[in-house]
């Protein structure tokens, strides 16, 4: 069995996450706690509690998720599964990435959770709220959904939304001015879109309107130690694995206004001899994803102690 582990983005917060992991072992504990000490407050106390709607704040929601998928990597390395050895890729969904890094030694915890809190906050306040938007379209190829953006955006002049998140075949994330994905939700359902719906999000990530949410995470990760990989991460900029620290420095500012290009990524791991994808942490929207991308491959997700104990047994 050839596995890749991945990690999950925004989307997947839910209260109660990790609470078990810390309550079962003392390593998640002690990843809650260095993550609360380098952000100068309980972000895991959020994590177990709530409020909802507190949680899923941009700069809560992605510093919460990197430390939960983490503790779980830490919980399977502390009993002999080291995803450096069980790996031939890791790769993560927007945020995820960092995760993924942080998992395989790329970045330290501290930092990432720093870097994370950043990256929301940057990201929230590159477009005032209520300007931006970001809308689902299924039934399209990226291709047609590529098409509808562009016609969408064209219609006013200054006007952006474009693909944002290429999710599995059928399923792609346009993103934008507001007015302007409004727009591509009426055009794709006129294109044949089984579906198309604005998504309940609080800014447009992953299009050019992040632009100065990238010119802030290009000065943070200035500032951070980045090493190689102990295992290839498969970025989402480029859909192919990276190794060099610098390079991976470089798309992680470019994954700021850039596509996630997730589906390819899932291929690429594919056609390496990948069969099971393994999903590190809160929620199972990866693995849900990875038949829809590839029939033959295998997915399972990774969450609390009984998850834990289940793959220790299959590896």
């Amino acid at each position: 069995m050839t596995r890749a582990f991945v990690f999950p983005g925004q989307g997947s917060q839910a209260v109660g996450m990790g609470k078990e992991l810390a309550e079962a072992f003392p390593i998640a504990r002690e990843v809650f706690q260095e993550v609360d000490d380098a952000l100068g407050e309980p972000l895991s106390r959020l994590m177990f509690e709530g409020p909802a709607e507190t949680l899923t704040l941009t700069e809560n929601a992605q510093p919460a998720l990197m430390a939960v998928s983490v503790a779980v990597a830490r919980v399977l390395a502390s009993g002999g599964i080291r995803l450096a050895e069980k790996a031939k890729f890791v790769a993560g969904h927007s945020l995820g990435e960092y995760s993924a890094l942080t998992a395989v030694g790329s970045l330290a915890l501290a930092d990432t959770a720093r870097l994370l809190r950043t990256r929301g906050l940057a990201m929230q306040k590159a477009v005032p709220v209520g300007e931006g938007a970001m809308a689902a379209l299924l039934g399209l190829s990226l291709e047609d959904a590529q098409a509808v953006a562009a016609a969408a955006a064209a219609a006013e002049p200054g006007s952006v939304c474009e693909a944002a998140n290429d999710n599995a075949p059928g399923q792609v994330v346009v993103s934008g001015h507001r007015a302007a994905v409004e727009r591509a939700i009426v055009l794709a359902k006129e294109k044949g879109a089984k579906r198309a719906m604005a998504l309940p999000v609080s800014a447009p990530f992953h299009c050019a309107l992040m632009a100065p949410a990238a010119t802030a995470m290009a000065e943070a990760l200035a500032q951070v130690t980045l090493r190689a990989p102990e295992v290839p991460v498969v970025a989402n900029v480029t859909a192919r694995a990276e190794s060099d620290p610098d390079v991976i420095r470089r798309l992680l500012v470019e994954q700021v206004t850039g596509a996630v290009r997730w589906r390819e990524g899932v291929l690429y791991m594919a056609e390496h001899g990948v069969s099971e994808l393994v999903e590190v942490g809160s929620g199972k929207v990866l693995a849900g994803l990875a038949k829809r991308i590839h029939p033959d491959l295998s997915a399972l997700s990774i969450q609390g102690p009984a998850d834990v104990e289940a793959f220790a047994k299959a590896v």
